[in-house]
């Protein structure tokens, strides 16, 4: 999944950022769509026909009666987790990201991972690494988008569905950018951040989703304490167990395994009064190992034995103890996990304490029942003469009553656009901005061929031309005469290669095959071409060799061309090829390019080819960036 080149390549970069600026542009006009439907429903609604529903704020702005209020724990978590993900977003567009990711970040997280887990870690990371700017955009506006979305779906359905968004994205988080929280790796430990900050996202995302009424007892923060309680009691045991290197400071000449943790954290690029602190910390920790270890062994599992009690009075004290180990953590430890240029996320002590503090919310303020309005019948029990009809249900947890047919009709429709809140609209412009993340990534993934970004990066930009390409005569592999001329009418991408190359030239030589692949059936309509630069090998059996020896003799359009070495220094010079060789003979230095041709014979582009890195994506880049140029000339004359 590395592509080999460097994380701030300014092309990359540049075109990470128009991607940005482009699908912004595409998600504000999105959410003003939304808005215009929506205010022009309302504006056309039929006189005398009500928009408000019971969703709608009373007198002095509090909720209308039968209006359920959120739960305090409920809201905790949507809120929280929405600034989360809106954070996270934020930080997924940092420069970096779109080629970093995958060989600095998600790569080495695998790396001690059992094989099976790289192997599907892997299966991703090669997807974003093929198509780093889709990807990393997509990133971006997914997390922006579940994060809007929790921030504006106070009830109801929408926020349910909220829930339920962060629970999906935050699985495939987990596995593939977290790989599994680390779980199945040696070293698990919960000052790391086991059992990964995702898997959090995803509880509060299930919590968020349960249906109101679950709220509505102090059952569930029972059962959430007591979730926490068993995992950081679970947590003080793994910490505890010895020959893992935690009560250790310093250990056969070096730091421990903590010490060690911190030290690598403090090389973080970040602000140098942050990274004192961590460093200070390490020295206390290589002097004060058992006495560190112990400490936070001890507070694990008084907290988490606190917490499976449920008793009230120490309640709140494990709350608060909690969260000052958690923020000792998250900075001496975790260094809070935003700095480098690469940091996704605040790590997991954040979500820790949200998720903890949400169930000793949901157990210590339940909401109080709300009784349901009373009717106001006429006279007889029926509603009086000239009453109203009920509106149609809205764009809001009322939209689930009804039939769905009634509810399909374009009356109907009018009537529940026109009904919603500011808050569902709102959440449908948030579910389009996931959308604008999620279908690109999706089909990217699905896509075998690598996005041709990674080539231009290597190759420059592309030097567009129209001018006649100089002729030559030359003899291919099987030793047929070949002329330039007599390729006309199609389409030529022409090279150099050293036929005893065993470096750069055969990867250019699989680029230009998979190219052909990449064309299909317009492959017959375009010819392969390579030149020998060799002053010295350069007879037909180099040729041939290199051809058999590449697998290009079960390509039917490759032509690889020779003759006498007066005629191919003559070629060398009309398209500009240096090809000498290197001081002590040893091997043969030649220019790296590549020129296309239009069926016309005229010279329309030329670029390097020089493979670089030579990684899996960057040949299939290149092999991409080889048949779109085909591609473009082949309907030109």
């Amino acid at each position: 999944m590395n592509s080999g080149i460097n994380a701030n390549d300014p092309t990359v970069v540049a075109a990470f950022r128009a991607a940005l600026a482009h699908q912004g542009m595409i998600a504000l006009a999105f959410f003003l769509l939304v808005a215009l439907v929506w205010g022009s429903a309302k504006a056309w609604l039929p006189a005398g026909t009500s928009s408000t529903t019971s969703s709608t704020p009373g007198k002095d702005g509090q909720p209308s009666p039968g209006r359920p209020v959120e739960p305090a724990g409920q809201q905790l978590l949507r809120l929280g987790f929405g600034i989360l993900w809106l954070f996270d977003g934020l930080l997924q567009a940092q420069p970096a990201m779109a080629v970093g990711l995958p060989s600095k970040v998600i790569e080495p997280t695998a790396a001690s991972s059992p094989g099976w887990v790289q192997h599907l870690v892997n299966w991703a990371g090669t997807g974003w690494s093929y198509h780093p700017i889709q990807a990393a955009s997509a990133a971006v506006w997914i997390q922006v988008g579940i994060g809007i979305w929790l921030l504006v779906a106070p009830s109801g359905w929408w926020s349910r569905a909220a829930g339920l968004a962060s629970v999906g994205w935050g699985l495939v988080v987990w596995v593939f950018g977290e790989s599994f929280g680390g779980i199945f790796a040696p070293g698990l430990t919960w000052l790391f951040g086991a059992p990964g900050a995702a898997l959090f996202y995803c509880v509060a995302g299930a919590l968020i989703a349960l249906p109101d009424a679950a709220w509505r007892t102090p059952r569930l923060g029972r059962a959430i304490l007591a979730g926490m309680g068993a995992f950081l009691a679970g947590m003080a045991v793994l910490q505890a167990w010895p020959g893992r290197g935690f009560w250790q400071g310093a250990a056969h000449g070096g730091p421990g395994t903590l010490a060690r943790m911190t030290h690598s954290m403090a090389q973080t690029s970040q602000p140098p009064s942050i990274a004192a602190v961590i460093n200070a910390f390490t020295s206390f920790d290589v002097a004060h190992g058992f006495a560190v270890n112990l400490v936070v062994v001890a507070a694990l599992a008084l907290i988490g034995v606190a917490f499976l009690t449920a008793w009230r009075p120490v309640l709140l004290p494990a709350v608060v103890a909690l969260g000052v180990l958690c923020l000792a953590d998250w900075v001496l430890v975790q260094d809070m996990g935003i700095f480098g240029g690469l940091g996704t996320d605040p790590n997991s002590m954040i979500p820790v304490m949200l998720v903890t503090v949400g169930g000793y919310l949901a157990l210590t303020r339940v909401p109080a029942p709300v009784a349901e309005p009373a009717a106001e019948p006429a006279a007889g029990g029926a509603p009086g003469p000239g009453a109203s009809p009920a509106p149609a249900p809205a764009l809001t947890g009322g939209a689930a009553r009804g039939r769905w047919p009634e509810r399909l009709r374009p009356t109907a429709l009018h009537r529940s656009v026109a009904a919603a809140t500011v808050g569902s609209i709102a959440s449908v412009g948030a579910l389009g901005v996931v959308l604008l993340g999620a279908v690109p990534m999706a089909a990217a993934q699905a896509n075998p061929n690598a996005a041709p970004i990674l080539a231009q990066s290597l190759a420059g930009s592309v030097a567009p031309m129209n001018f006649p390409a100089k002729g030559f005569q030359l003899t291919d592999q099987r030793g047929h005469s070949v002329t330039l001329a007599s390729l006309r009418g199609k389409v030529v991408l022409l090279t150099f290669l050293d036929p005893v190359c065993t470096s750069d030239c055969p990867l250019i030589a699989q680029e230009f095959r998979a190219a052909g692949q990449i064309l299909g059936p317009a492959a017959r309509h375009v010819e392969l071409v390579a030149v020998a630069a060799n002053p010295v090998f350069y007879q037909l059996s180099y040729t041939q060799a290199f051809t058999r020896q590449e697998g290009m003799d079960q390509v039917p359009n490759w032509l690889f061309l020779t003759g006498p070495v007066d005629q191919l220094r003559q070629v060398w010079k009309n398209y500009a090829i240096a090809a000498e060789v290197e001081p002590a003979g040893s091997m043969v230095g030649h220019t790296e390019v590549a020129y296309v041709i239009d069926r016309a014979g005229h010279v329309r582009e030329e670029f390097e080819d020089d493979p670089g890195p030579g990684t899996v994506s960057t040949k299939a880049s290149f092999a991409v960036l080889l048949a779109n140029a085909a591609r473009q000339y082949l309907g030109r004359s």
